[in-house]
């Protein structure tokens, strides 16, 4: 499989798990998968009253200048993790 195929796997495979990942979970995949499709992030940080749309952000920034395949390298292996523990 190709890079860009094992990302569209993952994509697919946590969308099917049983338990809802831990919100810091949810940020590195969210940060990971935004890196991966787009780059460096894009736009404004949300205002002081937006807390989820300004740690989404903060999550993809954290991300900046990380090449788009090792973000998907990335985002990969923390679904092949979330995948194995919630089959445990």
């Amino acid at each position: 499989m190709t890079l860009q195929e094992r990302f569209e796997d993952a994509q697919n495979r946590v969308q099917k798990l049983s338990k809802r990942p831990s919100n810091d979970a949810l940020l590195e995949l969210y940060g990971l998968f935004k890196q991966g499709s787009l780059g460096d992030v894009q736009g404004k940080r949300p205002g002081m009253l937006d807390f989820k749309g300004r740690a989404k952000f903060d999550a993809w920034t954290s991300r900046k200048g990380m090449a788009k395949d090792a973000a998907m390298e990335a985002y990969v292996r923390v679904v092949d993790r979330l995948v194995a523990e919630d089959g445990k």
